[in-house]
């Protein structure tokens, strides 16, 4: 459950003002275990919330899949996630609707330190993708993604033709390296086709202390071929843990953003830093309390096209 005090356009957390059921999460899943030889699997989600319309399959816009479950003004329902998996040894094969591998944040409430999110995760990333995804564990050290998806953000129903992948690997006893990329065509109904990746190192520089950093870079063009989207988001982040209960956090994000997805804006640029507290009151309850500044010259992203805005925004996850 979450509250904030103004909107933003483009993102996450869009019904200021109102105490709000933003993700209520279930899920079932078999882990497809391939230790002892071949071990099948599979996952279903399903959410309920605020949240849940910008989980839906909005990425082509007819209906299809769960993409018309709203429910009454800022609530809806999604289906994320449903997918079969086979793994034998060091490598499994998961086929279906799941959420994809680039980026730093998540969809889900309980993968992300903050309460809000990147610009950049919304504006310039998938949240699902339909199609199929390898990974394989090289050695302790290494993992490889290979796969092909269909498009983003869209349900059974094809979106595209794309490759997805890249790989991870622990550099030190406390750094490592991801690289993940999708290159193809992302869209269908604009013809949208291009190049993203994302590349993400993280350090724990102390015992209690985290750095992460994250670049992403997207270029695609329109069935015309025009620019659709232009954008460059690089977002570092601190996170020090003073103890079992209380981690504080800050973020910084710096967004670059251009194409007709944003009106013909060219190489406009987005701030955001965002400082919070995660207040871990049990193993089951957590609350996540932030203030996010935000600067934006162009007036594109902020309420009432504001160049400048703070907003006060603090959820409760309870996990059970």
């Amino acid at each position: 459950m979450g509250y904030h005090t103004a909107n933003t356009n483009l993102n996450f957390n869009n019904y200021a003002s109102h105490v709000q059921l933003q993700q209520q999460w279930f899920y079932a899943e078999k882990i497809a275990d391939g230790s002892c030889g071949l071990g099948l699997g599979g996952r279903i989600d399903y959410l309920y919330g605020t949240d849940a319309p910008d989980t839906q399959a909005f990425g082509i816009p007819n209906g299809h899949w769960d993409n018309s479950w709203d429910n009454g003004g800022a609530y809806g329902h999604a289906i994320p996630q449903a997918y079969v998996e086979v793994a034998y040894d060091n490598l499994s094969v998961k086929a279906g609707k799941f959420f994809t591998i680039i980026g730093n944040e998540v969809v889900a409430a309980t993968g992300n330190f903050f309460y809000s999110r990147q610009f950049t995760f919304y504006n310039a990333e998938p949240f699902t993708h339909t199609g199929a995804l390898t990974t394989y564990n090289v050695d302790e050290d290494t993992i490889l993604y290979n796969g092909w998806v269909s498009g983003w953000d869209s349900g059974f129903e094809r979106n595209g033709s794309g490759y997805l992948g890249g790989f991870k690997r622990t550099l030190t006893d406390t750094s490592s390296f991801l690289y993940a990329t999708n290159l193809g065509r992302i869209g269908k109904t604009a013809g949208e086709d291009g190049y993203l990746h994302s590349v993400i190192y993280t350090n724990a520089v102390t015992d209690k202390l985290t750095y992460i950093s994250q670049s992403d870079l997207l270029y695609t063009t329109n069935n015309v071929g025009g620019t659709q989207r232009n954008t460059f988001g690089n977002i570092n982040y601190l996170i020090y843990s003073v103890n079992d209960c209380v981690s504080l956090g800050q973020r910084f994000e710096w967004f670059n953003y251009g194409g007709d997805s944003f009106q013909g804006h060219q190489n406009d640029d987005l701030y955001n830093y965002t400082t919070g507290v995660n207040l871990r009151a049990s193993a089951n309850l957590v609350f996540r309390p932030e203030v996010r500044f935000m600067f934006d010259r162009a007036r594109h992203f902020l309420e009432n096209d504001k160049s400048s805005q703070a907003i006060f925004g603090t959820d409760m996850i309870m996990t059970f």
